[in-house]
This record gives structure tokens, C-alpha cells and sequence, in this order.
């Protein structure tokens, strides 16, 4: 059963400017340390701007679903996404975030991730 949904649609190129400002800054608030190790192992700007993004629009989408925003109540690094075996992004949340989701009556977050050229998409589900 459902119990929340969340969304967050963000153009890639604004993510690139605020990092062109920021720099690391803006990776270190945003990106948990395992996804900085994914996030500097990657190839060029293009594909590290796509995976910041991204992660980006999760975290966004997964504090919407449990009704707080980001800075209310979750911040980024209480939201974590990896990805499973078979490549699907999954959703690892801090103890007082897993705390949250529980006293919604939630058990688990599904999530789909997505990235064309300008933009990416994010969408979560709250089951």
C-alpha cells in the first residue's frame, strides 16, 4: 500500500553552475562519503553533474514523500542512494530518518531515477 508519493525535477546545468560556485562545498552538503567516492571516480564533468543531479532530485523526492523538505526535518546526508546488484537505485536513510519513515507506517522507500541531457527526475514511493 502506498502511503506517500515525492518528486523533484531538476535542470542539470543550474546543479553544474552552483558546483562552479561551490566546488566541493556544495558535494560535501549534498552527497554522502560513499557517494563523493562514486561521485569523484567518475570519467568527466558531464556524467558527475548527471549523478549529482540525480542525487539531487532523490533527496528531494524521498523528504516531499515524508512530508518535512530537505532542512526540515531531513537534511541530504540522512538520505543516502545506491544502487542494488542488478543496478536499481535503492534508498539507505539515516537512523532518525528510518525513525520518520516508521511513524508514517511506511516500510520502505521505491524509487526511480532518471537523467536525459538538461534534466533529471526523480520519483518516490513510500510503501
Amino acid at each position: 500500500m502506498t502511503i506517500a508519493i515525492g518528486t523533484d525535477i531538476v535542470e542539470i546545468e543550474r546543479i553544474y553552475q552552483v558546483y562552479q560556485r561551490q566546488g566541493e562545498k556544495l558535494v560535501n552538503r549534498v552527497l554522502t562519503p560513499s557517494e563523493q567516492e562514486r561521485f569523484y571516480s567518475m570519467i568527466n564533468d558531464d556524467v558527475r553533474m548527471a549523478y549529482l543531479a540525480k542525487r539531487w532530485c532523490a533527496k528531494e523526492a524521498v523528504s516531499k514523500a515524508m512530508g518535512t523538505g530537505i532542512a526540515k526535518g531531513l537534511g541530504f546526508q540522512d538520505i543516502e542512494v545506491t544502487n542494488s546488484e542488478s543496478g536499481a537505485p535503492q534508498v539507505i536513510l539515516s537512523k532518525s530518518a528510518q525513525i520518520k519513515l516508521n511513524a508514517l507506517g511506511a516500510q520502505k522507500i521505491l524509487i526511480s531515477l532518471s537523467d536525459e541531457r538538461h534534466y533529471a527526475i526523480a520519483f518516490c514511493q513510500l510503501v
